[in-house]
């Protein structure tokens, strides 16, 4: 798979061991930056992640940021992006089957590297189950109101 992944300063050193593993799995990965801890802001990077997926230049996104909170608001700005901020693997899955997540979101501050790994893991093992979600999930990038 084709993924990419960003962040701000906050979680700098979650992206660098999320890129190694995702790596270590055979993904093509896409860092998107930044490289160091020096402050940046999180909607600049949420906003060239969520253009990388609207471009189709990846097929999944990672966004982190200190919380997660503020660069997946970033990220779904964008009507082809849905980002889910998750804390522990079963939001991971729910996000893919139920909301055809693109994008997910964990906090550096908050995330362990193990569990965060482990939610990466179950984001990216998960498939949307369409069904009764499919005209959920087309409103959120086609609102009718």
């Amino acid at each position: 798979m084709r993924i990419a992944i960003a962040s701000d300063h906050a979680a700098v050193a979650l992206k660098a061991e999320l890129v190694a593993f995702l790596l270590d799995q055979g993904h093509d990965v896409n860092d998107l930056g930044p490289e160091t801890e020096e402050r940046v802001d999180y909607p600049d990077y949420g906003y060239k992640l969520a253009q990388c997926i609207a471009a189709q230049d990846a097929d999944y996104g990672v966004a982190l940021c200190g919380s997660g909170i503020g660069i997946s608001i970033a990220v779904n700005r964008h009507p082809a992006a849905r980002c889910a901020l998750v804390n522990e693997p079963y939001s991971a899955t729910l996000a893919r089957e139920h909301n055809n997540a693109n994008v997910i979101a964990m906090g550096g501050r908050l995330t362990g590297v193990d569990l965060a790994k482990a939610c990466l893991t179950a984001f990216l093992s998960a498939s949307f189950a369409g069904g009764r979600h499919a005209g959920r999930v087309e409103k959120l990038s086609n609102p009718t109101c």
